[in-house]
């Protein structure tokens, strides 16, 4: 039986002539919702839910606030004198599995980001040996919305602002206080936001109920909102650091489009002040044209900015991050070095330090040191260098001439991290680097980053850096030197002359890397799209689940793709044996359209097939499978591996036995066909290798890392040989943290740090 509030709202859908199906469109409140809230099988919606089914039913004053009765009995004032205080609306109890078909995967992602971010913390020691204090207040007036759209009172009520402040063990308590759902967390830079935002989503998943929202962070400093809309990328973001989401979900949308679309995700954006300067305006005008609940991170002077150019986040209720106290570095600091062993058996480094630091003269200027050490990020680079490392002493940084602002101070810290930390091995058995070279290593990767105006250094895109021309030339150039020494060996096996496949090693492989080179350029730099990891693997056994790319558009891709590639080097063959037979024009040009037409039917049909099969034998990864970007590649890499392993032979069978079956059905109709059984053999295996080898290398994650990350880059020694390696003992150190698929630098100060070194080196 429906309650109240679906009475409601079906009199007021059917009265603006909506159907169900129609209010969706225009709130984004999934149809599934609607309905169980119109038949009483959901009750205790949301406010914002609320919200959205009010706009998008254009109600006034009176229709809304009967709607408001309805999903609050007994609805309250603002919390004034003699009224009742304003509380959060209790989370919609979970619907039955057989009725949530999305309930199953929800819990699926809600362990997987607790268990990531679990290990994240305690990789970045921050209990170690207790979280550093992280306190905030109330922000200014000025960047706040009006406080009875962040209590979300119907018109007329009289509200006042809602109690914020609070420690870091308290912010998933604030962020329940907030009717809205909707929090802007202010720090300068160093303060502790990401911190933060990492404690919110563990704190958030401990207490959760299963009808809440799983909190996901995403680093928003890599949106683009001009480009993409909001929805679209936190869709993309989420299948690619949970690859199982990719597939299917209700309806024809993929899991993590249908979880996004539904509200089973709360954004907790990090990052909002290392956007470009141009997106942050477009960005926030984004973020108010939704009612997506989340929380949102930035500088204060980067979000009061984008503030005075459009309006205050929406609903929002922002906080400010308040400055470590001296008491903070007293119960902190000491704590972290060895005890002394002298006539104090507690004393250690860092008391003399902070006892000249408390003896400071109230009427004078705080010390630059003082200065430095309020922001976690300082104190964390100051432990780094002076704790944890004996022949160091911090006393060093009161010397006022070597470091006579805070500045100064500061830079000292960045640039002494690096050598620091890659003095010593983070774990046994760890390899050694030299500390020059991995600066210059780690500044050309911050370098590529401020390039690409992003924070993620994800493996699949390190070639991205490059310009379009190079990035297709090396793509070009590796693939023909692949495919012609694939060749040459082919060739010369079959018909046993070092020269002959030499020779027709460097014709193939030079069509090939030109031809696969277009098709990366094609594919890539004029689309402006990028190449991506699989989020597929190959299942031989059972039906697979469906994903959101079935057999029937892999057939027709893979047949339109074959043969235009058949086609073209079809052709181009054809005009290398008529240059070679010396015959004239008009039969070289019909010497070219033979072997265009032949093999162009060969290839489309073998590539189709291949790609067919593919397609039917695909099931998507589990949702957590990417913990890791290491985990990634290894995961992109036994997908290609795996699938080239049942299309060579798939492709290569195709092509030779197709070449028969063509020449066959075509004899007379094109003149006279020759092909021998050796030939039709040979050409069916080179183009089973040559075919995957060229796929992998210009249309793959995996392949496109194989030819920038281990071959070019290393080759102009931007970066080493081993870079995975390097990569994850970067992290193991401190240097970089894991971001879900992708790794980030520890802090954007270090990254701008180091990009500034890199230029000006």
């Amino acid at each position: 039986m429906a309650g109240e509030f679906g009475i409601v709202l079906r009199r007021l859908r059917e009265g603006a002539g909506l159907t169900q199906e129609e209010l969706t469109r225009r709130s984004g409140v999934s149809v599934s919702t609607i309905r169980g809230l119109e038949t009483g099988k959901r009750g205790n919606p949301r406010m914002t839910t609320v919200q959205q089914l009010a706009d998008a039913l254009a109600l006034g004053s009176e229709g809304r606030e009967e709607l408001l009765r309805a999903a609050v009995p007994g609805h309250p004032g603002d919390g004034g004198p003699g009224e009742p205080v304003v509380e959060p609306p209790a989370p919609p109890r979970p619907a039955p599995a057989e009725q949530d078909p999305l309930a199953d995967a929800v819990e699926r992602l809600a362990k997987a980001v607790a268990a990531r971010w679990q290990r994240e913390e305690e990789h970045r020691r921050i209990q170690d040996p207790y979280p550093l204090p992280v306190r905030w207040k109330a922000a200014d007036e000025t960047l706040t919305d009006h406080w009875a759209n962040i209590r979300r009172l119907p018109p007329g009520a009289v509200s006042g602002p809602l109690d914020l402040s609070g420690r870091l063990e308290r912010i998933a308590e604030t962020y329940r206080s907030v009717p809205s759902g909707r929090l802007v967390v202010l720090g300068r830079s160093g303060s502790g936001k990401t911190i933060l935002a990492l404690r919110f989503v563990l704190d958030h998943l401990k207490s959760r109920t299963p009808g809440e929202p799983v909190p996901v962070i995403f680093s928003i400093g890599a949106w683009n909102p001009t480009a993409i809309t909001l929805r679209d990328w936190l869709t993309e973001q989420l299948t690619r650091d949970h690859p199982g989401t990719a597939a299917r979900g209700p309806g024809r949308a993929s899991l993590a489009a249908a979880l996004v679309d539904s509200g089973r995700v709360l954004p907790v954006l990090d990052g909002f002040d290392e956007m470009a300067d141009g997106l942050r305006r477009p960005a926030l005008e984004a973020l108010n044209a939704t009612t997506l609940p989340l929380l949102l991170t930035s500088r204060p002077a980067e979000y009061a900015a984008a503030v005075l150019q459009t309006d205050v986040l929406t609903s929002a209720a922002p906080i400010e991050l308040a400055d470590l106290t001296l008491d903070d570095l007293d119960h902190y600091l000491p704590r972290t070095t060895r005890k002394s062993g002298g006539a104090d058996p507690a004393a250690g480094a860092w008391d003399p330090v902070l006892e000249k630091l408390r003896g400071s003269s109230p009427d004078r200027p705080a010390t630059p040191l003082a200065t430095v050490l309020s922001t976690p990020l300082m104190v964390a680079l100051a432990r780094t260098v002076y704790s944890d490392t004996p022949d160091h002493d911090p006393a060093s940084l009161l010397d006022a001439e070597r470091f006579g602002s805070a500045e100064e101070l500061e830079e000292h810290l960045l640039d002494s991290f690096l050598p620091t930390v890659y003095r010593r091995r983070p774990r046994p058995g760890a390899r050694d680097w030299d500390p020059d070279r991995a600066q210059r290593w780690l500044g050309h990767l911050a370098h590529h980053l401020t390039e690409l105006k992003t924070p993620d250094l994800a493996w699949w895109r390190l070639g991205d850096g490059l310009r379009d021309s190079t990035r297709t030339l090396v793509t070009a150039l590796v693939a023909a030197l692949a495919i012609g020494l694939v060749d040459s060996a082919i060739t010369t096996a079959f018909y046993g002359s070092l020269a002959d496949g030499l020779v027709d090693g460097a014709i193939v492989g030079l069509l090939a890397g030109c031809l696969f080179g277009f098709v990366h350029w094609l594919t890539y730099t004029v689309t402006g799209k990028e190449v991506t990891p699989s989020a597929v693997r190959l299942r031989i056994r059972g039906r697979p689940e469906a994903t959101t790319w079935g057999a029937g558009p892999r057939l027709v891709i893979g047949t339109l793709g074959g043969a235009a590639f058949g086609f073209a080097y079809g052709f181009v063959v054809g005009l290398m044996h008529a240059y070679a037979w010396k015959v004239d024009f008009s039969s070289a040009l019909h010497l070219g359209l033979v072997d265009a037409i032949v093999l162009a039917l060969v290839f489309g049909g073998g590539a189709g097939l291949a790609f067919c099969l593919l397609g039917l034998l695909e099931t998507p990864l589990d949702i957590v499978s990417a913990v890791s970007p290491r985990r990634v590649l290894r995961t992109d890499r036994r997908a290609v591996v795996t699938q080239l392993a049942l299309a060579v032979p798939v492709f290569g069978a195709a092509v030779g036995l197709g070449l028969g079956v063509v020449v066959d059905l075509l004899q007379g109709h094109l003149g006279r066909l020759v092909l021998s059984p050796t030939a039709s053999l040979a050409v069916g295996t080179v183009s089973g290798l040559g075919g995957a080898l060229g796929y992998t290398l210009s249309l793959t994650a995996w392949g496109q890392w194989c030819v920038f990350s281990r071959v070019w880059l290393p080759l102009t020694r931007r970066l080493p040989w081993a870079v995975a390696a390097f990569l994850d003992d970067a992290y193991q150190r401190g240097v970089l943290r894991q971001a879900g698929a992708v790794y980030q630098f520890r802090h954007a100060r270090l990254q701008s740090h180091l990009a500034q070194a890199h230029r000006r080196g």
